[in-house]
């Protein structure tokens, strides 16, 4: 694996510098980038997708398992330095590099990357850039079933929303719908020194693996009520929903929607008449 003396002796040499405004804060603890490899229990063969490799260090780890790696880079100058590493390697013919934001208008994968992956399965490994993180899990959970298993480090704070449970200060919309589709949890907390330049927030390393049977079908009608309920957390469901709406048992008109468990937010939906 690449060490930060390597880092930063290719980044000088092409006159570059992490840059900030992309959230450009590169894992440098091999021992945590091995962990993380583990945890995504890689198969030779298997499709990759990693979102924001810059210099290529977990890149050349998972071409190194045999893997086939779609890459997407929003940084020109590091999607170049990254193609022409690869290369030079000679591991061509199992990369591909997308460069650009790896989210479109809506938050949605952008197209070369939705086209590349095709009806292919696949897995997300990466360490993300911390503003992606967030919609970029949501849409590979809602939109693109085909991915099995999301593997990556992010935001500490997000990761404690991810998995929290019901009447806690971190629970809400995004608990709710990454815990219907997929079972997250923890895998390591990252201190900042764990990177190079050291980011101002700690870190999280995380596993989703999607639930065989999810919890819905409609994930994209779940979002909708959980929108609805958690723009107004601190008001009764009965306020919310009206007086008259009938709830599933065990679900008072009286309670907030950060009482109610993953499952009764569902059963509820499945009460409620589609819009």
């Amino acid at each position: 694996m690449q060490t930060l003396s390597e880092i930063k002796a290719m980044l000088a040499e092409r006159g570059l510098r992490p840059r900030h405004a992309l959230g450009q804060n590169f894992l440098i603890d091999h021992n945590l980038l091995a962990k993380l490899l583990n945890a995504a229990n890689l198969k030779p063969g298997e499709l990759i997708l990693e979102v924001g490799p810059g210099t290529g260090t977990l890149t050349e780890a998972l071409l190194a398992q045999g893997c086939r790696v779609l890459a997407c880079e929003m940084d020109t100058n590091l999607a170049s330095l990254l193609a022409d590493r690869i290369t030079s390697q000679g591991h061509a013919e199992r990369f591909r590099l997308v460069q650009g934001d790896c989210l479109a208008l809506g938050k949605r994968l952008n197209n070369a990357v939705a086209n590349a992956i095709g009806d292919e399965p696949f897995k997300l490994v990466a360490n993300l850039p911390y503003n992606a993180a967030t919609p970029l899990i949501l849409t590979l959970l809602i939109d693109h079933p085909r991915c099995s298993l999301i593997a990556a480090t992010i935001q500490r704070e997000v990761a404690d929303r991810l998995t929290a449970k019901p009447a806690t200060p971190d629970y809400g919309l995004l608990s709710i719908l990454v815990q219907a589709l997929s079972t997250p949890h923890i895998l390591a907390k990252l201190d900042p020194a764990c990177f190079w330049p050291r980011p101002k927030v700690t870190s999280a390393m995380v596993v989703l693996e999607r639930r065989p049977d999810p919890l819905t079908r409609d994930p994209r009608r779940l979002a909708e009520l959980c929108h609805r309920l958690f723009s107004q957390r601190r008001k009764q469901l009965g306020t919310t929903l009206g007086r008259s709406t009938t709830l599933p048992p065990g679900i008072r008109p009286e309670q907030r929607p950060e009482e109610l468990t993953p499952q009764q937010v569902v059963e509820l939906m499945d009460l409620l008449p589609e819009p």
